[in-house]
């Protein structure tokens, strides 16, 4: 596909003359407000509309998603708001169109939804939270993704780790140390997903942290189903828990008990979570190394590429070592 700018610079010409235009463009009468929200990945904003609510543009990241993958996105949550699973689903246009284009930016419109973060010491909340991904999952079940990306050990794992080697972002005096951890990481995570031989894969929110979550009076709902993947049910609830075992093992005994009103879930998955919180933090710093030459990534993360920082992830990583190799009770039921 076509870009705007060279691909370090990918949002150069993403004016504000340029979104009022392409929001135009798009069948809406603009306002002249425009609001910039957090976004790194993507370009988000909120667009005022003349006599009318605001709504929410995203201008996706060239040449990161194909157009094929952004429909799938789009699909699914068409999908699950068909069900009346609560989740934000792109605007359809009278033409049928979630997907728009503009200079050669693509980009869809969104519905302005309001909400809170979920309370994570809430039991309550949990528990509402564990029926909506429950019912969630029911749905992702039916059918797989065709254009997006598998979770597991090769795509979050060997591919981002090799990533960083090849454009030595280790320094030098702490890369033996980082290879030797994470190869011995990597190897764990495989014999976890392999003593899983019929482990299920199925379309997940792929992302489904805190910051995902709005709840209001209607209770919760997820927004920017931009990390859609295929993978085992575990990656959606993992990163809702918190604190230490004891309120680990409450958490997750909640989570499941409302999960399991509305879809089945193989137990066996709970010795994944570490192995998912590990391939995370790999696959997190090989983003952000993927993301340096972005101007916007420095000035947000000054903290990383620095030796404090990978001194840091060495020890991060270690200790997520000992995890894989005696892991707490709460993942055994």
């Amino acid at each position: 596909m076509p870009v705007t700018s060279d691909i370090q610079k990918p949002y150069e010409n993403l004016d504000p003359n340029l979104i009022l235009s392409a929001i135009e463009n798009a069948g809406f009468l603009c306002s002249g407000s425009l609001l910039a929200l957090n976004s790194y990945e993507n370009r988000v904003y909120q667009v005022g509309i003349e006599d009318s609510t605001p709504i929410i543009a995203k201008f996706y990241r060239p040449n990161r998603w194909s157009t094929d993958a952004i429909l799938e996105e789009h699909q699914f949550s068409l999908e699950l708001a068909e069900h009346e699973i609560p989740v934000i689903a792109p605007l359809v246009n009278s033409d049928g169109k979630t997907l728009h284009e503009y200079q050669y930016y693509r980009f869809a419109l969104f519905p302005r939804r309001g909400g809170h973060a979920l309370e994570q010491d809430n039991l309550d909340q949990l528990a509402w939270m564990g029926r909506f991904i429950g019912r969630l999952h029911a749905v992702a079940a039916c059918r797989p993704f065709q254009h997006r990306d598998i979770l597991n050990v090769q795509t979050h794992g060997y591919i981002p780790y090799h990533f960083l080697m090849q454009h030595n972002f280790i320094p030098t005096y702490l890369k033996t140390q980082y290879c030797e951890t994470i190869n011995a990481i990597l190897k764990l995570i495989d014999q976890l997903f392999a003593n899983i031989s019929d482990l299920k894969i199925i379309r997940l929110h792929g992302d489904c942290h805190l910051g995902n979550v709005l709840w209001n009076d209607a209770g919760p709902h997820i927004v920017d189903l931009d990390d859609a993947v295929m993978g085992p049910a575990i990656q959606d609830m993992w990163m809702l828990l918190s604190g230490d075992i004891i309120q680990t093992r409450l958490q997750l005994s909640i989570l499941l008990e409302g999960y399991g009103e509305f879809h089945d879930f193989d137990m066996r998955e709970l010795q994944l979570i570490e192995a998912m919180r590990t391939l995370r933090m790999i696959q997190y710093s090989a983003w952000l190394a993927n993301r340096w030459q972005d101007p916007a990534f420095p000035r947000a993360f000054p903290w990383f590429n620095t030796t404090h920082y990978w001194e840091e992830q060495v020890i991060n990583l270690k200790d997520q070592l000992m995890i894989l190799n005696d892991p707490p009770s709460y993942l055994f039921y």
